[in-house]
């Protein structure tokens, strides 16, 4: 399957409508992107107008990928979320980085970080950082495009009352 990006799509109704079907999708399926399962549409939908807003606002910048066409369905996000301190505007992290759980295995995955990683460069950063929930074995994945971890907290993230996972940060300097 070929995939299509684009940058800063339109937030049109459909693809919040999307939007809101991948991140429930990929949270049902277990994917650290904010929830843990059982999840609702209704959980998720205010986070996710939070996070539109912000791009609305301009604080966050989003990158879909679509399958085949840009006229294709939603199959997965990165979001570019900018810093407004001063002293680190040189710099963005990445958020609610998504792949639909039936489409991952494929290389899909890789190719949607190497855009957002294109797409941070375009923009000027000179650094990407990106947060990552431990026991997920995750970080090897994102170790494959260039990031390498550069910090731990232990136990930060409870999934449940008796399951806690280290908050791990990744950094990938552009420049």
């Amino acid at each position: 399957m070929s995939l299509t990006f684009v940058r800063d799509p339109q937030l049109t109704p459909v693809l919040r409508e999307e939007l809101a079907d991948l991140w429930l999708d990929v949270s049902q399926a277990g994917g650290a992107v904010g929830f843990v399962p059982p999840v609702t549409a209704g959980d998720i939908a205010p986070v996710m107008r939070r996070q539109l807003d912000d791009v609305s606002a301009g604080g966050m910048r989003m990158l879909g990928a679509y399958e085949g066409d840009a006229g294709g369905r939603l199959i997965g996000t990165a979001f570019l979320q900018l810093n407004s301190h001063r002293l680190m505007t040189h710099w963005c992290t990445l958020v609610t980085v998504m792949v639909h759980p039936a489409l991952q295995g494929g290389g899909r995955g890789k190719a949607m970080m190497r855009e957002a990683i294109e797409m941070a460069r375009d923009l000027g950063f000179h650094a990407v950082r990106l947060g990552v929930r431990g026991g997920e074995g995750t970080e090897r994945f994102y170790e494959t495009v260039g990031f390498k971890e550069v910090g731990r907290v232990p136990a930060a993230i409870r999934v449940a009352p008796d399951d806690h996972r280290d908050d791990i940060t990744m950094w990938l300097p552009l420049i």
